[in-house]
């Protein structure tokens, strides 16, 4: 008897989750029902699924409402129906254009309009009136032109109590942004809309019979299933499987020659092995489609990082979708796929954030806009949002809702009952679906239209996005295919194109047999030179790596790996560094865990130990071993599953004669290190990328740090690139207008600083600058770049304290009093045929001075380039000794002086904070600081600056730091601007 049903995916509106509704029904003794959400299908194949769990037959379909006001409730006879209604919803979401008052029904659909609206005065055979039990009473005298036929009951379903229908009401006044106390009512249900039993609502309409039975005549025509055991996915890529086995052999052959040579016996086995399981289980066309992905993407030029677990396949590997050896590093292909997985597999392919977009614009056109979209997310209310909205709908102030955000109950100026019924409605909508979102990367090709699966949302990406998660999809049987973006490929492409640009190199980053033995790589990364290169830059990754003495690709993995929340926490961090030193001092419980662990010194860092460990010392095959690490991990746990593979854990080890106490200790070991091991194939992908990095940077320093900086994607600020940029030889110049682009430019050692970084000069001014430059060549002067330009006073006096200008000679301040002259002179931006002199000005020498300049750049620029940060301070006091040093004051409490890089907390034991510092000292080094609880307390940061630092010098495994006791920002000369502060205030 329900046509109308709502979860809480009709955002901001419905209350119900899909098991919710579903309980309720049963609860209820409802049989059959329709989900109609609002305007999308979110919860379908969940609903689906709950339904036939629990013997309740489902209908699809979706409630259309345009501005808040329903026109239709269209429902889908099956299958075919639901993709009619998603298609119809699809075209209007990616057209932008507004609903029409009619739904085109089909063959496969129904649609039913409210009584009171724009309802089609001759309903045709698929078109029925939904009548709600408060408007019966309309029918007893009606005109007898209304079909009695087309009738239907129409009882919507939105919540399931008086609690939930307040919560409906919080919903309703976010969305529009109201007071709650004011909700419009057209806009809100009235609480009548939960589910009551079948035989209470049909009591309602008693008096129509006719109406009760042309509703049970439509559900009974109505049905809807998916099978959530095949996969999705599109089937061929040729066509035809058989082709896709032969073609998917025929490039995984030449790849392994081109990889291997022709013979390595090992990798043609990997090679055998792996294509009998990837045929056998379907997923050749999913590896074709990715291969010609990242064919495509070669073929532009496109630099790519394959990672995640498809590294594990040596497959992947020969068709160059990851450059990581899986027999380098002893991977495990079932790892990727096994048949016992319960999940499919997922590529991640990263590129730069530049080029992504062209690359997902080729699958579109490649595969179909009707069969390809990309994965949606759902953002959820947080608490602090929760609480955000709400006090909004409360009607209570900024510096109310601050005060209850950060402190809650002891939040002023609200009282106990708004502070405790906002804490109490914000404490429920934690957790709901707030909005509709794009995933990170996930795209979906499939074999059948995607709108037999989903309506399509249109986002202003551009791009059509399915209205579920990825969870839904993996229950689905869709296989995504991850094409993300990340900043430090950008690094690494643009850096190549610098050095061909300033070079006339070119430089093949792909070689990554030499790149992981040059000398001059392994050289930085021993000695922790890592600051800009991905991954390996932050301060806790260039300690580890120094403490660890790194200096191979190996090692590395390994560090990637250990740096994790989870490996730090657990103390196996310090273990494996100390085990690193001492080798000699560690034991092994027995001769397989040493083989199987002895490259990371009995330490189970990666998830593939867990496998190998499972594999070789019980006898587990590697599908079950795979299958048990990620029960262990905490991900797919099944009670009953683990049961069963614990039992098969012990008895395999009882089978190779290993004691009962020594299975056990084992067994414990590896429910430790479950739960925050790492993927090595994961490790691999970061560790090849981060080889690049340091690759690029040991051979082309200045142009590396000029990528970084142009990517603006790194750790630091600008300014440390700069910085670091400027400890490798390089001559920083502040913007110029005959000089900069609109991103930084090199030229030869120069780096000049491009005009993306002068803050408050527009896009616009910097592109013109550029182009006029670039067609009609460099300008002579102030008066000449006005005529040409006409930038406008204020954007021109921005340029001429940046000093934009120096190349005419003429002060700072003299520039200012001449455009302040000039700039209101020049209408017409046109270029004049004739060059016409125009008089000049005697005008009185302005007073200048480096400390000027400084405040100018700190306030345009946000850092100083034409003096030494540390020649700003009021003191001469530069410390007592430097960070080269620090180790040979081991034990000793002294003062240093330090430039504030970064800080990252952590919370102790006790839960309090404690700080982590880095810092420059005057001759440009990185150190490093520790900042207990209590010094927090007592002595803590106050923003960017440099800082006087007392503390003990502290020494770990080589890598010395300091343990801080007291701490001060210090004071810089005044600024000589005077209350103005800004040359433009003193040129006026």
């Amino acid at each position: 008897m329900y046509l109308n049903c709502h979860t809480y995916y009709s955002l901001r509106y419905g209350t119900l989750s899909p098991k919710q509704l579903v309980e309720a029904a049963v609860r209820c003794g409802v049989r059959q029902m329709a989900l109609t959400d609002i305007n999308n299908c979110t919860a379908m194949p969940e609903f689906v699924q709950r339904c036939r769990q629990q013997g309740i037959k489902p209908v699809a379909g979706m409630e259309f409402r345009q501005n808040g006001r329903l026109l239709y409730i269209a429902l889908a006879h099956n299958n075919e129906g639901f993709r009619h209604i998603n298609a119809f919803r699809s075209k209007h979401n990616i057209e932008k254009k507004p609903l029409p008052p009619r739904f085109p029904v089909c063959a496969h659909s129904v649609a039913i309009y409210p009584f009171h609206g724009n309802r089609p005065l001759n309903p045709g055979p698929h078109e029925y009136t939904g009548i709600r039990p408060s408007e019966l009473h309309h029918l007893r005298n009606r005109s007898p032109r209304h079909d009695p036929g087309k009738m239907v009951m129409l009882h919507p379903v939105s919540f399931g109590d008086d609690a939930g229908h307040q919560l409906h009401r919080h919903l309703r006044a976010i969305d529009h942004n109201s007071l709650l106390s004011r909700p419009a009512s057209h806009n809100t249900a009235p609480p009548d809309q939960v589910m009551i039993r079948p035989k209470n609502l049909k009591q309602a309409y008693k008096g129509f019979p006719h109406i009760i039975r042309n509703t049970a005549m439509l559900l009974e025509q109505c049905d809807i299933g998916f099978d959530f055991h095949t996969f999705k996915n599109k089937k061929t890529f040729t066509g035809h499987p058989a082709d896709d086995k032969s073609l998917l052999e025929k490039l995984s052959t030449d790849g392994l020659i081109r990889r291997y040579g022709k013979q390595n016996r090992e990798a043609l086995s990997r090679v055998q092995n792996e294509l009998e399981i990837i045929h056998k289980l379907g997923f050749s066309a999913y590896f074709l489609i990715t291969w010609d992905i990242i064919r495509y993407s070669m073929s532009r030029g496109f630099h790519h990082v394959g990672r995640g677990s498809g590294a594990n396949s040596i497959v992947a590997y020969c068709l160059h979708i990851t450059d990581v050896d899986p027999i380098e590093l002893d991977l495990y292909f079932e790892r990727f796929i096994n048949p016992k997985r319960s999940t499919p597999p997922d590529f991640d392919i990263d590129y730069s954030w530049q080029e992504r977009d062209q690359v997902l614009d080729y699958i579109f056109k490649r595969y179909g806009q009707a069969h390809t979209a990309l994965l949606g997310t759902i953002s959820t209310f947080h608490r602090r949002s929760a609480l955000r909205e709400l006090g909004k709908v409360y009607g209570l102030t900024k510096a109310e809702i601050d005060a209850l955000t950060e402190g809650g109950h002891t939040a002023r100026c609200i009282t106990d009952r708004v502070t405790t019924q906002v804490l109490d409605v914000a404490q429920q909508l934690t957790g709901y679906p707030n909005l509709r979102s794009i995933h990170a990367g996930g795209v979906l090709v499939s074999e059948k239209p995607i709108c037999y699966y989903s309506a399509l949302d249109m986002p202003p990406k551009g791009m059509p996005v399915v209205q579920w998660d990825m969870y839904v999809a993996e229950e689905l049987g869709f296989e995504k295919i991850d094409i993300l973006s990340q900043r430090g490929i950008g690094h690494i492409n643009e850096c190549i194109r610098l050095v061909r640009e300033n070079q006339g190199k070119d430089t093949d980053i792909h070689r990554m047999a030499h790149i992981k033995e040059d000398r001059q790589t392994k050289a930085l990364l021993r000695k922790g030179e890592t600051t800009g290169c991905f991954y390996v830059e932050s301060p806790a990754m260039r300690g580890l790596i120094k403490k660890l003495g790194c200096n191979d690709y190996l090692g590395l993995v390994a560090a990637s790996s250990i740096i994790r929340p989870g490996v730090s926490r657990s103390g196996m961090m310090q273990e494996y560094i100390r085990r690193t030193h001492q080798p000699e001092k560690t034991t092994y419980l027995h001769p397989v865990m040493e083989a199987q662990l002895k490259e990371t010194h009995g330490v189970m860092v990666y998830q593939e130990d867990v496998i190998k460990v499972c594999h070789h010392f019980a006898g587990l095959d590697l599908a079950d071993a795979d299958v048990l690490r990620r029960a262990m991990s905490g991900k797919y746990r099944s009670t009953k599953e683990m049961q069963r593979l614990t039992g098969r854990f012990f008895e395999g080890c009882r089978a190779k004669g290993h004691p009962d106490s020594l299975a056990a200790e084992v067994w414990r070991q590896i429910e430790s290190f479950a739960g925050y091991s790492f993927s090595k194939a994961h490790s691999a992908s970061f560790a090849a990328e981060s080889f690049q990095s340091l690759y690029l940077k040991a051979h082309y320093p200045l142009e590396f740090m000029t990528a970084v900086i142009n990517n603006f994607g790194g750790f630091y600020r600008s300014e440390i690139y700069f910085h670091e940029a400027q400890r490798h030889g390089a001559r920083i110049e502040l913007p110029c207008i005959n000089h900069s682009r609109y991103l930084n430019r090199i030229c030869g050692k120069t780096i000049y600083i491009g005009f993306i970084h002068i803050r408050h000069l527009e896009h616009k001014t910097a592109e013109k600058i550029c182009f006029e430059r670039q067609e009609n060549g460099p300008y002579s002067g102030l008066d000449d770049f006005i005529r040409r330009t006409g930038p406008g006073l204020e954007q021109l006096i921005i340029l001429i304290r940046a000093m934009a200008f120096r190349f005419t000679d003429i002060s700072k301040s003299k520039l200012l009093w001449q455009a302040h002259l000039l700039a209101g002179k020049e209408k017409n931006n046109n270029p004049r045929l004739f060059t016409i002199t125009t008089r000049s000005f005697t005008l009185p020498e302005p007073e200048t001075a480096p400390l000027l300049d400084a405040y100018d750049e700190m306030e345009l620029l946000g850092f100083v380039v034409s003096m030494d940060p540390f020649d700003l301070l009021q003191t001469s006091f530069r410390g007592e000794i430097f960070a080269h040093n620090m180790r040979a004051h081991t034990g000793r409490t002294v003062r240093m002086l330090g430039r504030l890089v970064a800080t990252k907390y952590v919370r102790t034991i006790k839960n309090e904070v404690m700080f982590f510092g880095c810092f420059i000292d005057c001759k440009g080094r990185f150190f490093d600081t520790v900042h207990f609880p209590d010094v927090c307390r007592a002595y803590p940061f106050r923003g960017n600056g440099i800082y006087l630092l007392k503390g003990e010098i502290t020494c770990e495994f080589s890598q010395a730091s300091m343990l801080v006791q007291k701490m001060a920002r210090l004071a810089i000369k005044p600024d000589p601007r005077g209350p103005g502060g800004s040359a433009q205030h003193r040129a006026k």
